[in-house]
C-alpha cells in the first residue's frame, strides 16, 4: 500500500479533507492532526476498520479507543447516558484537549470499547480535525499514529516513521500545539477520577466542577482508558529521567556522561538554559518552560533515535499544572529514574 500524503495548508485543503473523508467511510485508515497528538483514524461504525488499527500499530486488544466526534450531539447517541458533570466540562473544555470516559450505549462495538461497557469520548479544537470529522460524518475513532509503544507522533513526518505503507493517508497539519494526548476524566464513578493527564490540569478540572479530583496512579487490569496499562511513548534509546533541583540535575548528568561515554553515545535533553553547559554531547531543547518541554518530548525522543543515541538524559520538571503530564510521559518511557 503506498500511503498518501494530502497537504492542509495549500490550495488543495478542502479537496484532500474530502478525500481523507471519503478514505474512512470506506473503511481505510487515515492519520490526522489534533492539537494534541496525531491519531489514526477509522470509522466507529466499521468494526473491520477499528481492527485494523490494532494490527497496524501492535496495538493490544484490550487497550480501548478514543472517539473523536464533531459535535456533542453525537456524543449522545454514542452514550448511554450523560451525567450533570459532562454539560459543565462541555461548556468550558471542549472542543480542546479533555477526553472524559461515559457509559458506552449499544451502538459502540466491542471493538471501540475492549470490551467494556463505558466509551472514552473527546472533540477536538484543531482546524484540521474539526473538518475532516465535519466531512467524514461519523464520529472516528483514533489512537496516537504510531507503533504502539512508540513516541506519539507531533507531525506528519513522524507518523510516516512508523506506518508509511501501512495506512491509506496522512493529512499533514503541520506541528502539533500541544504535544502530549488528552486528559481523560473518568465520570463512571462517584468520584471523578484522571486517568491520563494532559493540557487540561486536575487544578483547572477541580475549579470548574467545584471538587476534588482522583488522579489514578496504578495500572489496572482491564483500563478504561489509553496509557494506563502498557509501557508508552519510548524511543529505542535508554531513557534516564533526572529529578531535583536544576544544579544537581546538571552534576547529575555530568557524572552519568562521564561514566557512560566510553562504551555508549550518551545525549542529553533538557531545557535551553542547561544545554551550553554540554557543548560536546549531542543535545535536544525543551524549550524555555513545562508548557514547551511537553511541546518538544516526543520529537526530541524521536531526533535522538535519528542521531543514534544510546542513552538519553532527560531532565525532569515539578509535577505541576501541565508538568503533571509532562513527567507522566517522561516516566513511562524512562527505563530508569533517578532523583538528586
Amino acid at each position: 500500500m503506498k500511503t498518501r500524503i494530502l497537504k492542509t495548508k495549500d490550495r488543495n485543503r478542502r479537496r484532500n479533507i474530502k478525500a481523507a473523508a471519503r478514505l474512512l467511510r470506506k473503511g481505510e485508515l487515515v492519520a490526522f492532526p489534533t492539537e494534541t497528538v496525531y491519531g489514526l483514524g477509522a470509522n466507529v461504525f466499521d468494526p473491520r476498520a477499528v481492527r485494523k488499527i490494532f494490527r497496524v500499530k501492535g496495538r493490544p486488544a484490550d487497550n480501548p479507543l478514543i472517539v473523536h466526534v464533531w459535535s456533542i450531539d453525537q456524543v449522545h447517541f454514542l452514550a448511554r447516558s450523560l451525567p450533570v458533570m459532562f454539560g459543565v466540562l462541555a461548556a468550558r473544555f471542549m472542543p480542546g484537549p479533555l477526553t472524559v470516559v461515559l457509559r458506552k450505549s449499544e451502538a459502540v462495538s466491542k471493538e471501540v470499547s475492549s470490551g467494556l461497557s463505558t466509551i472514552a469520548i473527546r472533540q477536538p479544537d484543531h482546524p484540521v480535525a474539526r473538518a475532516l470529522l465535519k466531512e467524514a460524518g461519523v464520529p472516528i475513532a483514533a489512537p496516537s499514529a504510531n507503533l504502539s509503544g512508540k513516541p506519539s507522533p507531533t507531525k506528519a513526518a513522524h507518523v510516516l516513521e512508523d506506518l508509511d505503507g501501512k495506512i491509506a493517508a496522512v493529512l499533514d497539519g503541520g506541528p502539533c500545539r500541544i504535544g502530549v494526548e488528552s486528559t481523560v476524566l473518568d465520570l463512571t464513578r462517584r468520584r471523578p477520577m484522571i486517568l491520563r493527564p494532559g493540557a487540561v490540569t486536575q487544578e483547572e478540572l477541580e475549579e470548574v466542577l467545584e471538587t476534588r479530583i482522583a488522579v489514578a496512579r496504578n495500572r489496572r487490569v482491564r483500563p478504561p482508558s489509553p496509557g494506563m496499562k502498557y509501557a508508552h511513548y519510548a524511543p529505542k534509546a535508554e531513557v534516564i529521567v533526572v529529578e531535583g533541583k536544576k544544579g544537581e540535575i546538571v552534576s547529575a548528568f555530568r557524572h552519568l556522561h562521564r561514566t557512560m561515554k566510553r562504551s555508549r553515545i550518551v545525549g542529553v535533553m533538557a531545557e535551553e538554559s542547561l544545554l551550553r553547559l554540554f557543548p560536546s554531547v549531542p543535545t535536544f531543547s525543551l524549550g524555555r518552560d513545562v508548557v514547551s518541554a511537553a511541546r518538544n518530548l516526543f520529537e526530541g525522543f524521536r531526533a535522538m533515535d535519528r542521531r543514534n543515541v544510546n542513552v538519553i538524559l532527560c531532565q525532569g520538571f515539578p509535577e505541576e499544572q501541565m508538568g503533571l503530564a509532562l513527567m507522566n510521559r517522561m516516566r513511562k518511557a524512562a527505563t530508569r529514574r533517578l532523583r538528586v
